[in-house]
């Protein structure tokens, strides 16, 4: 069995960052509480929007606060490893564009249960985490909580480092990530490992889950991995 550890990603798997600077929004954190989510608090100057590690896997935007060019540029240093969430005033419902560069939104008029829903919803959609702390893809299971994998049931014994790698593209379904993205995001952006370290890892990964004629991980030729319950076998060799 993987030893646990309270650092990294895992151990804020259900945090939320709530980036404001209004009073008004304090009645929404309870529910949140209630639904699962460890709520910090932030302004917009405190994210900086530079590449680093997001302060929480769901980071809510309060639209009163952030103008346009600032959540797009949150998007695009977060968007890969957090759920953006929008708290949108109902005379601005107009900034919320189909190509606005957030995974859900609600108006700030909503009740505060249904906007834990919502959001809830929204990281479901992302990270397919369950109520359980539960991700599965097919025959495989990560339990999230106590730091198990499991194929068909049967217990699969991972490093720290291959549970956190798994992990990542399992709560990234089907998304395609690059060797440097996988680099940056499970290993950090200090780390100076080139990008074999990745290979070599899926390796020892794929050689402990792919048992009972399954396959997990997918190589996208000239681009990276990904993890999908329909990928096909690695030729051997």
């Amino acid at each position: 069995m993987l030893v646990p550890r309270s650092e990294g990603s895992t151990g804020r798997l259900r945090s939320l960052c709530l980036v404001t600077r209004h009073p008004d929004t304090a009645r929404i954190v309870r529910p949140l509480e209630h639904a699962g989510f460890s709520v910090s608090q932030a302004i917009p100057e405190d994210l900086a929007g530079d590449g680093t590690t997001p302060p929480a896997n769901v980071i809510i935007l309060d639209f009163r606060d952030v103008p346009a060019a600032a959540v797009s540029a949150l998007a695009r240093a977060f968007g890969e490893a957090a759920v953006i969430f929008a708290l949108v005033p109902d005379e601005q419902l107009d900034r919320v564009a189909p190509d606005t560069p957030v995974d859900d939104f609600a108006l700030l008029s909503a009740q505060p249960a249904e906007l834990a829903r919502r959001v809830e919803r929204a990281f479901w959609r992302r990270h397919g985490v369950d109520s359980e702390n539960f991700v599965r893809c097919g025959a495989l299971s990560i339990d999230l909580s106590n730091y198990r994998v499991t194929v068909d049931g049967e217990t699969i014994v991972l490093t720290f480092k291959e549970y956190e790698l798994l992990r990542f593209l399992a709560m990234n379904g089907g998304r395609v990530f690059t060797r440097e993205q996988l680099l940056n995001r499970v290993w950090g952006y200090d780390y100076f490992g080139g990008a074999r370290t990745v290979d070599v890892h899926i390796r020892r990964i794929r050689a402990k889950i792919e048992i009972h004629g399954h396959a997990f991980i997918e190589t996208v030729r000239n681009v990276g991995y990904r993890l999908s319950p329909d990928a096909r076998p690695e030729p051997a060799g």
